[in-house]
């Protein structure tokens, strides 16, 4: 059903963003100061994990949080040389679309909008820790709500907002 508006026109579909922001943020270095000689003296190249998520919570009135999380963990050896969090978050005013449009908005549009923030975050923690600079390579937000939305429907299940 469309929306409609004061002057009795049928509403457009919106997508507003409202906020972009920092939800939480961390940042460790477990084996500091001996990992830097450690990185400078072995032949070993350290090794870089990237754990991503997300989720959306309905705020109520068309509105939207959504929150992308990313862990990046190096280690060298067994060791962990540096262990870099960050929640970014968004506030989304999304209305009129259908519900797959919908759930496509919230489950790869806004997570590619708030991506290059949390990369910025992630890259500024690093090089802070006294690492050498690491920009994380683009994500296809696309791809990976394609491969969950068919995961789930080949499950038996209807894609839901929260991942």
């Amino acid at each position: 059903m469309a929306d409609v508006t004061a002057n009795g026109q049928a509403g457009q579909p919106q997508l507003v963003l409202q906020k972009i922001y920092v939800r939480d943020v961390s940042f460790e270095a477990p084996n500091a100061p001996q990992i830097f000689q450690e990185i400078g003296e072995t032949n070993e190249q350290p090794q870089v994990q990237l754990n991503l998520g997300q989720k959306a919570t309905d705020l109520g009135n068309d509105m939207y949080e959504v929150v992308l999380s990313l862990t990046l963990t190096c280690t060298l050896g067994e060791r962990t040389a540096y262990l870099a969090e960050v929640q970014q978050a968004g506030v989304f005013g999304v209305s009129g679309f259908n519900e797959a449009d919908h759930a496509g908005i919230i489950g790869s549009y806004c997570p590619n909008l708030l991506f290059p923030y949390a990369r910025q975050v992630i890259s500024a923690l690093v090089m802070e820790g006294g690492f050498p600079p690491f920009l994380l390579q683009p994500i296809n937000f696309d791809a990976l709500y394609a491969e969950q939305a068919r995961r789930l429907t080949d499950g038996g299940e209807t894609p839901v907002l929260n991942s």
